[in-house]
C-alpha cells in the first residue's frame, strides 16, 4: 500500500513538473513582448536580458514611458491608420464569429437530432472539406469575389468565412450529447423547432458556443493571407496586414514592434478572460454528458 501511495505521489510530482516547464514556455515569449514594448533596442538586446524596463530608458527627454505605442499607432509616415486597421479586424472577426456559430448550430443541430435519409453522407461530406486545404482554393476563390466587384469590402473579406466545417463538426459532436427527450417534451408542449431551438438548445449550448466563438474570433484576427488578395486599399486593410507592414518599416526598431504586437494581442487577451468560464468549461461538460 505504502509503495502504491508512493508511485502515485511521483507521478503527480512529475505530472506537476511537466505543467510547469508547458506554463513557462508558454508564458514566457508573453512577459517578454511585453516587457519589451516599453524598452529600446539596446535594452531588448542586452544580455543578459532584464526584465524590468531600467530607468535611464526614460531619462532623455525624447522618450517616454508610451514612447513605442506612440510609433505603433503613428507607423512610419505619421499617418495612422492603426485604429481603421484594428476596426477592420475587429468587425469581421466579430461577424465572422458570430455568422459561424449561429450556421454551424443551426447544421449541427439538425444533424444531431434529425434522422433523415442521407444524413450521414452530408456530414461526411462536410468533413471532407476539412481535408482540402485553404491554398488549394484560394485562388478561385479569389476570382469569384473579384467577379462579384466585392474587392477592398467588408463582404469580400467576410463571405468566405461565414461558415465552419470545424464548427459544425464540434457542434454536432457536442448535440449528440444533449438528452433528447427535453426536445420531446418540449414538443409535446406545443413549441415549434424554432422556438426550441432558440429557448432550448441554444442557452444549454453555452460552452460550446463560447469555443467555437473564440477560435472562429482568433482564426480571423490572425487571418493574413486573404485579406492580403482582397484589400489593396490602405482604408481596408486588416491589423496583421498592418503589422508586417510596420514590420518592414521599422524593422530596425524592435520596441516599438513589440508594442504593436502587444496592442494586437489586447483583443484577444480580453476575450478570452471574459469567456473563460465557458471555454475552459466546455471540455468538462462534454466529458460528463458522454461519462
Amino acid at each position: 500500500m505504502n509503495k502504491f501511495v508512493g508511485k502515485i505521489g511521483i507521478a503527480e510530482i512529475l505530472v506537476w513538473i511537466f505543467l510547469i516547464l508547458v506554463l513557462f514556455f508558454t508564458v514566457t515569449p508573453i512577459v517578454f513582448m511585453i516587457t519589451s514594448s516599453f524598452m529600446d533596442a539596446r535594452q531588448i538586446l542586452a544580455m543578459p536580458y532584464h526584465w524590468i524596463p531600467s530607468s535611464d530608458y526614460f531619462s532623455s527627454a525624447d522618450r517616454t514611458f508610451f514612447t513605442n505605442f506612440q510609433k505603433a499607432i503613428l507607423g512610419n509616415n505619421d499617418n495612422p491608420t492603426f485604429f481603421r486597421n484594428m476596426f477592420n479586424s475587429f468587425f469581421v472577426a466579430i461577424v465572422d464569429s458570430v455568422t459561424t456559430v449561429l450556421l454551424a448550430s443551426l447544421c449541427g443541430y439538425g444533424l444531431a437530432k434529425f434522422k433523415f435519409r442521407g444524413r450521414n453522407l452530408v456530414f461526411m461530406s462536410i468533413m471532407a472539406t476539412m481535408m482540402i486545404p485553404f491554398e488549394a482554393i484560394m485562388i478561385p476563390l479569389y476570382m469569384v469575389v473579384s467577379g462579384m466587384k466585392l474587392m477592398n469590402t467588408y463582404r469580400g473579406l467576410i463571405f468566405p468565412f461565414m461558415v465552419s466545417a470545424f464548427g459544425v463538426f464540434q457542434m454536432r459532436q457536442y448535440l449528440l450529447t444533449f438528452p433528447s427527450e427535453y426536445l420531446d417534451a418540449a414538443r409535446v408542449d406545443g413549441l415549434s423547432e424554432p422556438k426550441i431551438y432558440s429557448r432550448i438548445v441554444l442557452p444549454n449550448c453555452k460552452p460550446v458556443i463560447a469555443t467555437l466563438g473564440i477560435l472562429s474570433f482568433r482564426n480571423q484576427w490572425d487571418n493574413l493571407l486573404w485579406p492580403l488578395l482582397v484589400a489593396q486599399r490602405e482604408a481596408m486593410k486588416t491589423l496583421p496586414q498592418y503589422i508586417t507592414q510596420f514590420s518592414e518599416e521599422k524593422m530596425t526598431d524592435e520596441g516599438a514592434m513589440m508594442a504593436c504586437a502587444f496592442l494586437a494581442s489586447i483583443p484577444m487577451i480580453v476575450l478570452f478572460f471574459s469567456l473563460s468560464r465557458y471555454f475552459l468549461g466546455g471540455a468538462a461538460v462534454y466529458e460528463s454528458r458522454k461519462g
